[in-house]
């Protein structure tokens, strides 16, 4: 299992996809590390540290590599979320971009609405987005909203929600500001220590739980995810709306 890991970090490495190279390398240099501990033959054993030696090397310039990326703004790092995968909620997809000086946060996303229809979950994903900033190791004190109104009736409902999330976030020190836009299409989220995160679907990558007491309603981690890609950069300065 080392060494097909390690196979694979190389070929992901050739096709300078640097960071899943590294998580494969990391990932086999430790399964090698346990097949050297269970080895009695001294001469495999020396062989295995030669080869251990060597990915640790190329796994220290690769870390070195996308460092400097990140220090020239050049960072990019995408994942794709396959049809019905799980395990993507909103911790596990931006947990480890919230360090703790992210003090602010922009969302644009044009659908932050529709909590009236059967299938659209979209403000109840805003707060839960909301939710994890408050508990992160961050001390976010500003989200920036930018998204478009819903039509016809929806519009009073929509607004409702919002203000009623606003209120609520000030009760723990965070001001939530919304402006609307007819023209807005892009989807992005933007924090102030330079991470940019820009995902096909918005916040909208879940899909429809199947009823209010099934697994998933409630742990998103759990909820079956539409395909999607997500892409990751890191940028020196973060635009503002």
């Amino acid at each position: 299992a080392g060494a097909e890991t390690v196979k694979r970090a190389v070929q992901l490495d050739v096709a300078c996809r640097f960071q899943e190279s590294l998580v494969c390398y990391q990932e086999g240099i430790d399964l090698l590390l346990q097949v050297v501990k269970a080895t009695t033959d001294e001469a495999k054993k020396h062989r295995y540290r030669q080869k251990i030696s060597e990915y640790m090397t190329r796994a220290e310039d690769i870390k070195k590599h996308i460092e400097k990326e990140k220090q020239d703004g050049k960072y990019h790092k995408q994942i794709r979320i396959e049809e019905n995968a799980t395990g993507f909620g909103y911790e596990k997809l931006f947990g480890e971009y919230l360090t703790e000086i992210v003090s602010e946060v922009w969302v644009e996303d044009p659908y932050i609405r529709q909590v009236h229809q059967a299938s659209r979950y979209l403000l109840y994903n805003f707060l839960r987005f909301c939710e994890m900033l408050i508990k992160g190791p961050c001390k976010v004190k500003t989200i920036h909203l930018l998204t478009s109104y819903d039509e016809g009736s929806g519009r009073s409902q929509q607004m409702t929600a919002l203000e009623e999330i606003k209120q609520s976030l000030s009760n723990y020190g965070v001001t939530l500001n919304i402006d609307f836009s007819s023209s807005i299409h892009d989807r992005e989220i933007r924090f102030n220590n330079g991470w940019m995160i820009k995902i096909g679907r918005g916040l909208d990558y879940f899909k429809k739980p199947q009823g209010r007491f099934s697994i998933g309603y409630c742990d998103f981690d759990l909820r079956p995810c539409h395909e999607t890609t997500v892409d990751v950069f890191h940028t020196k300065h973060t635009k503002k709306m």
